[in-house]
């Protein structure tokens, strides 16, 4: 049949090429999404799977991590880019169409692929998982996208710092707002101080390992895992920092759990606790929030050194089991339980020391939950808040006179640290506490810049840890 004049003859269909690391990508984008995962365990299950099944080697799986975690990280910087590239209230974008459309936004401007190549990606990925039709919308905004770098970008989308500093900073560094805010007035300083922060937030943290005393030691990791691809810890005896790339399940004395994974800010919180003096005897430990263990299980080998004690207790069972785990193998005496630690299982001064790392909104590991920055809501904070203060006040009736309670959170937010502690030493809320400050600062020996003491704030972008704080107290009376 002959074509009608004027018509051009209609190209033949073309199945949708699958690419198994955008594929996977966008499933894990999907799984936050839509169930409130956290990338750090949505992703390594899918990393896995693909694994087993010979579609992925080691480059694919570090393209897959850099495409997730960069995606959820930038997420609203990405957000306000895009928004200027559609026609319609963002909000009105599906959400899987929005979850390609920042896929391709972080390989446009936050990676070296080529902008041809990442815009023909992610119309092929949109063709796979959405249909022709909303792939030629896909096709259509990351062109725009790709008119401009991610500094020309931000010269358009962002405000000036004189004019709005918070705004600027939240746009540049891809923070909300209010936590902006929040970090600075934790910080204190200039301009400075605040961007060094908020771009360590946005590094990929190292892998830490903890040997656990007694059953391991740095210097064993050192050698197993090989000086090309591991360092000593900057500040913890037991740490030691993997190279890029390091898998730590690969390692012996982890696979036996004479070792583990654990951020070296964690580990001068236990040390620090298990280091206080305290008066008297010193034989029964508690840690009174426990999940997932890590800490636990470094409380638990330095007990058994002294002969004492561990009982760690969790509220969540299933988080109670992964305590259980990390503490298997230990030399010493202890016992897991799961208990609320508002409503004790334990009868009053019954330890000499106590650890509650009490459940807060996790701002101080940005790093290792980029999604978590867009997650919260500072109305959060107001969440957190009794059951701060109460995990504190019932940790401070566990504990004997003359016995240390370590106070311990990962967030630098003012309203989850010093506030929680002057709150119940005060009897603001409930009946005030007769316990004293004890100056953690030189129980974390050679770390510089603690501040004024006598509590301590670490900083990624000062000590390479996560923003762990920690205030000592001694029960007096």
């Amino acid at each position: 049949m002959s074509q009608q004049p004027g018509r051009r003859p209609s190209k033949p269909y073309r199945r949708p090429q699958k690419d198994p690391v955008r594929i996977l990508a966008f499933e894990a984008l999907r799984a936050v999404d839509e169930r409130d995962a956290y990338a750090n365990l949505a992703l390594p299950p899918l990393l896995r799977k693909a694994r087993e099944g010979g579609d992925f080697d080691a480059r694919d799986a570090a393209l897959a991590t850099e495409l997730v975690y960069g995606s959820l990280r930038w997420q609203g910087t990405y957000d306000a880019i895009i928004a200027q590239c559609v026609d319609r209230p963002l909000r009105e974008v599906d959400p899987p169409v929005l979850d390609v459309l920042t896929l391709g936004a972080h390989q446009l401007l936050g990676t070296r692929i080529p902008s041809h190549a990442a815009v023909s990606a992610s119309v092929e990925l949109a063709r796979v998982v959405l249909g022709d039709g909303r792939a030629k919308f896909v096709n259509a905004v990351l062109r725009k996208v790709a008119a401009h770098d991610l500094d020309g970008w931000l010269e358009r989308v962002a405000p000036e710092y004189d004019a709005d500093p918070e705004d600027h900073l939240g746009l540049v560094h891809a923070h909300p707002r209010w936590i902006v805010s929040a970090l600075w007035d934790a910080l204190g300083g200039g301009r400075a101080g605040i961007e060094d922060l908020l771009e360590a937030d946005n590094e990929r943290p190292e892998v830490t390992l903890v040997a656990r005393p007694g059953r391991s030691t740095a210097e064993e990791l050192l050698t197993v895992a090989g000086e090309d691809s591991a360092l000593p810890g900057r500040w913890s005896p037991y740490a030691v920092r993997l190279a890029e790339g390091g898998e730590p399940g690969a390692l012996d004395p982890v696979r036996e759990g004479r070792a583990g994974v654990q951020d070296e800010g964690s580990q001068l919180v236990a040390l620090a606790l298990a280091n206080a003096p305290v008066e008297g005897p010193d034989r029964a430990w508690l840690d009174g929030c426990a999940g997932p263990g890590g800490k636990a299980a470094l409380l638990a080998a330095l007990a058994a050194q002294r002969g004492a004690a561990l009982l760690a207790s969790e509220k969540q069972p299933h988080r109670a089991r992964l305590v259980a785990r990390a503490l298997e193998g230990n030399p010493g005496p202890y016992a897991v339980i799961a208990a609320d630690g508002t409503r004790p299982a334990w009868r009053p001064g019954a330890f000499d020391r106590v650890l509650v790392d009490v459940p807060c909104t996790g701002l101080g590991a940005l790093r290792r939950r980029p999604e978590a920055r867009w997650r919260r809501r500072p109305e959060d904070l107001d969440g957190f808040a009794p059951l701060q203060r109460e995990l504190l006040r019932q940790a401070l009736a566990a504990v004997r006179i003359g016995g240390v309670v370590g106070y311990a959170t990962c967030s630098p937010h003012p309203a989850e640290t010093r506030a929680v502690v002057d709150d119940v030493l005060k009897g603001r809320g409930g009946e005030p506490v007769e316990a004293e400050w004890i100056d953690a600062r030189p129980l974390m020996p050679g770390v510089p810049a603690l501040g004024d003491g006598p509590d301590v704030q670490l900083w990624p972008h000062l000590h390479g840890t996560d923003a762990m704080y920690l205030a000592l107290l001694r029960r007096v009376a």
